[in-house]
């Protein structure tokens, strides 16, 4: 079977992790890379021989591609996915998958309607240690509540990467995505309400736009959830990464090993994905009022880094294509995160308490 022939649109942090986990795949071939800046580029060895493009539609009617991957801005991934699709390319696009509800369903009722498959971003979906603890934490009966967080004090380069995502998207619409989609796969209820409030810390971005915002869901079988996400130099490092959920029967939490890197910035985006223990409490009690089972410590020191998940991400899609994999739960499950981050932004704007 020849290599997929792929296009990679967008060359930042992730669109370059993207594309050398293709260039580590047999069965992918990058003939094209496109940004608007690309001719002042210098690519890793393994791109050097992609032919460079600063305009998509020029990219993709000159390469004919198997495969766009989209790793641009989210305000150009609903207009980009459905044209790949269109001519005939399956897509991987990083998350967010568009800027609004309708956009997102539009795109997905393409990649039903030309038989194209379409594998969106969620990276934690591809990570061992959090399939892990997804599997746990079903485990803890339900009603859920669910606690997470991913604060980034970032300065330098890493802040003027921020600043340019808040031109179009607040951090708990382009982070919150992920964790509330860790949410539903494990209460699998439906969400029902969502509030959120948000603060503008700095007036180093655009009017109206706010940097941390934190917002509560409610969902159907009384579970509820709360996440927290902030950027800029003034953000705390102080407990910028809670992953905790809780059921009837204990609770289940990432945490930090001792052996831990403590020195990891809250930036970096190894720090994003990185899990090192998981812990596990069990709420059963003795006849004494006793502990009825000591916590228990699952080591995952040893998991994939960034690169290794965007190349796992990577393997799916060829996966799927390959083997014709139905991604409609995939899918489906993209479109409902979006909705519920979207509804909290629209809770932070109005005031209101949203219902879904």
């Amino acid at each position: 079977m020849s290599a997929k022939r792929v296009l990679v649109v967008g060359l930042g942090k992730m669109g370059m992790s993207h594309a050398r986990a293709y260039t580590r795949i047999d069965g992918y071939d990058v003939v094209a890379v496109c940004e608007r800046h690309i001719m002042t580029h210098t690519l890793p060895p393994a791109l050097a021989g992609a032919a460079r493009f600063t305009a998509y539609e020029e990219a993709l009617a000159a390469t004919k591609p198997d495969v766009v991957s989209i790793n641009t801005f989210a305000d150009t991934h609903a207009n980009y996915a459905i044209k790949a699709m269109e001519a005939g390319a399956h897509v991987f696009v990083e998350k967010p998958l568009a800027e609004t509800v309708e956009a997102a369903e539009r795109v997905v009722a393409t990649a039903r309607r030309t038989g194209r498959k379409l594998v969106v971003g969620y990276i934690l979906r591809h990570h061992p240690s959090w399939t892990k603890f997804i599997e746990i934490a079903r485990t803890l009966g339900s009603p859920y509540v669910f606690r997470m967080n991913l604060n980034q004090q970032s300065s330098g380069s890493a802040w003027a990467a921020h600043k340019r995502l808040l031109d179009s998207l607040p951090p708990i619409v382009d982070c919150g995505v992920h964790y509330v989609d860790v949410w539903c796969q494990i209460t699998r209820a439906k969400p029902v309400r969502v509030h959120a409030l948000g603060a503008r810390l700095t007036d180093d971005m655009p009017p109206g736009m706010y940097n941390y915002g934190h917002l509560q869901v409610a969902f159907e079988d009384g579970s509820v959830g709360w996440y927290e996400s902030g950027w800029g130099p003034m953000m705390s490092q102080t407990s910028y990464f809670v992953k905790d959920v809780i059921g009837p029967k204990g609770s289940v939490s990432i945490v930090m090993a001792e052996t831990a890197d403590r020195n990891l910035r809250s930036d970096d985006v190894d720090a994003h994905t990185r899990t090192n223990q998981i812990l596990l409490h069990h709420a059963a009690l003795q006849a004494d009022g006793s502990w009825a089972k000591a916590d228990e410590r699952i080591n995952t020191i040893d998991e994939p880094n960034h690169d290794g998940l965007c190349e796992r991400e990577q393997r799916y899609l060829l996966k799927a294509i390959d083997e014709d994999l139905d991604l409609t739960e995939h899918m489906e499950a993209a479109v409902t995160s979006l909705r519920i981050v979207l509804a909290a932004d629209r809770s932070v704007r109005t005031g209101e308490v949203v219902l879904l």
